[in-house]
């Protein structure tokens, strides 16, 4: 403390008072002393500079916390406690650069913002240079898209298998993650045909054309185990054009639950059933032959195979039945008992039993 009060006269009144300008004046000077001998310092020097700097920092202005915050970040002993509290900061331009670079934040903390704070912060975390599979869980639960898609790309991120569960799954819905996670070099074989089944064909190929030489073995070895979704589908249907519409949207990341029920309402059935396609990895062909028969059953076993909402089911039943048909309450009210009743996993196999038959 001798050396920081010679330098700043009256530093403890500074720490107390209310004067703004004189704190942050306080605050940048010592900031400029610790970082000019950071890479000196020994650890109880530090955690000095610590003590003196946590009761300045915090309560200065926006811009003064941000560029202290923004030199920290790249400091490899930087005081741990000033940037745990500037980190948690909701300004993203103050705990941003902390987020991204530091590397005194452990992953008790990082866990900790990642569940409080918004999406600027699990973006931000997303480009650590290594990220744990703790960590990760967190981010691809809670990210939005742009988080997830960042997270996929980072070569340094790790996966449990929860975490890469939740990749595949969303990936199913978006292009650009699928490309990201199926050129991931920790992707296990099994972990890249459930992703590839749940994809169309088109984005099959264009992972193929952008994946590494050492990568691509492994994809085509996958990709000729399991059947493409873009094929000549058979029947008196034309699904050529739903097709190349559900790809538009399955590139952008719009392939969701919403656009599909928004088809089923305005009674668009080829593409309904070609967004059912690449949602579930059922073919086309086989989608169509199996709603199309007497019974609704294979609506409701899709649907809970792929998590959709007792609304979205309803559009699809109506669907199947034509705008000139009007089914009774008491076949809707039978329909919702039964898809309340059906377990997921009963739904999983009898899916996984019709891509057996299709691909047989």
């Amino acid at each position: 403390m001798a050396l920081a009060t010679s330098l700043i006269p009256g530093l403890d009144e500074l720490v107390r008072g209310d004067d703004p300008e004189r704190r942050a004046e306080a605050a940048r000077r010592i900031s400029d002393l610790f970082l000019d001998g950071a890479s000196r310092f020994k650890p109880e020097h530090v955690e000095f500079f610590d003590g003196i700097l946590i009761g300045l920092v915090p309560r200065t202005e926006l811009n003064v916390r941000a560029g202290i915050a923004e030199r920290l970040a790249v400091v490899a002993n930087a005081p741990r406690n000033l940037v745990g509290q500037l980190a948690r900061e909701d300004e993203i331009v103050i705990a941003g650069p902390l987020l991204r670079s530091s590397p005194v934040i452990d992953e008790k903390v990082l866990v900790e913002i990642a569940r409080e704070k918004g999406q600027e912060h699990l973006l931000a975390m997303a480009e650590r240079p290594t990220l744990s599979t703790g960590l990760t869980d967190v981010i691809v639960r809670r990210g939005d898209r742009e988080v997830v898609r960042r997270t996929a790309g980072n070569a340094g991120a790790a996966f449990s298998t929860a975490g890469y569960s939740v990749l595949i799954d969303r990936a199913g819905h978006d292009g650009v993650l699928m490309l990201a996670v199926g050129q991931r070099d920790d992707l296990s074989d099994d972990n890249l045909k459930e992703l590839l089944a749940g994809s169309i064909d088109a984005v099959r190929r264009r992972l193929l054309e952008a994946a590494r030489p050492a990568r691509r073995a492994a994809i085509k070895r996958v990709m000729g185990d399991i059947s493409g979704l873009m094929l000549p589908v058979e029947g008196r249907r034309n699904f050529e054009p739903a097709q190349r519409m559900i790809l538009a949207l399955h590139e952008a990341g719009n392939l969701d639950e919403n656009a599909l029920i928004e088809f089923a309402k305005a009674h668009k059935y080829e593409e309904s059933i070609a967004a059912l396609s690449a949602m579930s990895g059922v073919k086309i062909a086989t989608l169509d032959r199996l709603i199309a028969g007497d019974r609704y059953d294979p609506i409701l076993i899709v649907s809970r195979k792929i998590g959709l909402e007792w609304a979205t089911v309803q559009a699809l039943i109506l669907l199947r039945l034509g705008p000139n048909r009007v089914p009774s309450q008491a076949d809707i009210e039978g329909a919702r008992v039964n898809f309340a009743r059906l377990m997921p996993s009963t739904a999983e196999r009898v899916v996984n039993f019709w891509k057996a038959r299709q691909a047989a």
